[in-house]
């Protein structure tokens, strides 16, 4: 609105080398207390939220608060700022500085924001933004805030929200509470910062049917291995790709004696797998995985998969032409889709 009291606005850039309506000359003083006129009683005390960084949307200055409280009258009794730009929506900063205005308010100077409907015309979506409401107040050289703890939904049908008692006009009216200083002025402002919708998201499935669940591989020339471990090779089960991974002397608690047997996703998901792991002998060897990886860098499987010394024990029949048979059947798996 135009008025024919002095108005400064702004947004607070810390870019902008000019003289912005919030970073003004203000005294000093160490109380946080509230002087209070003797014959005035106020009903709600402040709320003692303050801080002392400047709003960081945008602010307004009057160099009056009674005389733009008089010129609002014939305006709905509403100031409303001009458009400033946050998050990509063009907003005002709507200040109703007179009793029962809007109605319900009380004695209560309201805040609201109001985001510009026109973008959401062309583009109709919800718009979530976290609101603070600021004051300043100059007995103790920072400013009082309101900040609503939940991100407020803006939307083609819902463009404005604020606070319908910000603060006692009382307070507005007496120099010695802070908030109108150096003859009647006073400063308002906002934060506003708009939360991004989430732009990925992912299903998580569960695979039970799985094709070529079952997967064979021969270690040859098991006795004479040397490297600390040996990979299958990728191969395919599910439509996901994995490979078994084995210590023949063992890895963490199974160095020196136990066969470390692990299955690994070469496909880059460590979801939810249940797998049996099994060494092929006289009597098979197997162990089940199910949950999501258990060993470091070794997805799914086990340090202590079973006894060197049974291995070496040719009874038991797990060497055979000191090749050793190594089996794992994919039972099923989560899978995670982006979309």
């Amino acid at each position: 609105m135009e008025t024919g009291a002095a108005v400064e606005e702004g947004f607070l850039d810390v870019e902008n080398s000019g003289r912005l309506p919030c970073h003004f000359m203000r005294s000093r003083s160490a109380s946080a207390s509230i002087p209070a006129r003797n014959h005035e009683k106020l009903s709600v005390p402040i709320r003692q939220e303050i801080r002392e960084r400047p709003p960081t949307s945008y602010c307004v200055k009057f160099q009056s608060f009674a005389t733009m409280s008089k010129l609002v009258k014939s305006n709905g009794d509403m100031y409303e700022s001009r458009p400033f730009s946050i998050g990509g929506y063009n907003w005002t900063l709507l200040i109703y500085p007179n009793v029962n205005k809007p109605e319900g308010s009380g004695g209560f100077v309201s805040l609201y924001v109001k985001i510009d409907n026109s973008t959401l015309i062309a583009n109709p979506r919800d718009v979530y933004a976290e609101i603070t409401f600021l004051t300043y107040k100059s007995t103790i050289d920072k400013y009082h805030i309101l900040k609503e703890t939940d991100a407020q939904r803006f939307h083609l049908f819902r463009q404005q929200w604020g606070q319908l008692n910000f603060l006692e006009i009382g307070y507005y009216e007496n120099p010695a509470h802070g908030f109108i200083f150096n003859g009647g002025e006073s400063v308002f402002g906002v934060d506003i910062f708009v939360t991004n919708p989430f732009k990925e998201w992912e299903v998580v499935s569960y695979e039970q049917n799985i094709r070529d669940p079952i997967f064979n591989w021969k270690l040859t020339k098991f006795s004479t291995r040397d490297l600390d471990y040996y990979t299958s090779g990728s191969f395919s089960s599910g439509g996901r790709d994995w490979e078994l991974k084995v210590y023949p002397n063992g890895v963490g608690s199974g160095m020196g004696n136990s066969l470390s047997l692990y299955l690994l996703s070469t496909s880059g998901e460590n979801g939810y797998v249940e797998a049996k792991l099994r060494v092929i002998g006289s009597t098979n060897v197997e162990k089940q995985v199910a949950g999501m990886p258990n060993a470091t860098e070794n997805g799914w499987g086990f340090d202590k998969f079973m006894p060197l010394a049974d291995i070496r024990d040719t009874s038991k029949g797990f060497l055979v032409n000191d090749a050793l048979k190594i089996e794992v059947e994919i039972v099923s798996f989560s899978k995670t889709d982006s979309i």
